[in-house]
């Protein structure tokens, strides 16, 4: 899979800030979403290549909108990595069985970030 638009959806700025420069730094089209009822907008008119979806964000969270991404007949195919500050096996395990393809705990390492996105 070749992958040239990542939507990041995260209510941090600073998060969204590094990993916007580290996307960009590695030649990648970034979106930004900042709350997941706008992740999933996005995700529907955008159609992004990847989506990095933080998990606690105010309204919808990422586990939620990660749910609704992958059960959507439109956007399933569209893999999703979460990247929370949510460490537990248990998060780990949750976020997976909402249909996420990976997980990362932040701090998000750069390197490993863009080491599985050219995994895919």
């Amino acid at each position: 899979m070749t992958v040239k638009k990542i939507l990041i959806v995260d209510d941090s700025p600073t998060e969204r800030h590094f990993l916007q420069e580290v996307l960009n730094g590695a030649g990648y089209e970034v979106l930004i979403a900042e709350s997941g009822e706008e992740g999933i907008d996005t995700t529907r008119r955008e159609m992004p290549d990847l989506v990095l979806m933080d998990v606690v964000m105010p309204g919808l969270n990422g586990y939620q909108a990660t749910r609704t991404l992958t059960r959507d007949e439109q956007t399933r195919h569209i893999p999703i990595f979460v990247c929370t500050t949510k460490g537990q096996e248990t998060d780990k395990i949750w976020g997976l069985r909402q249909g996420a393809v990976d997980y990362l705990v932040k701090p998000i390492d750069g390197d490993e970030l863009l080491a599985r996105i050219a995994a895919l």
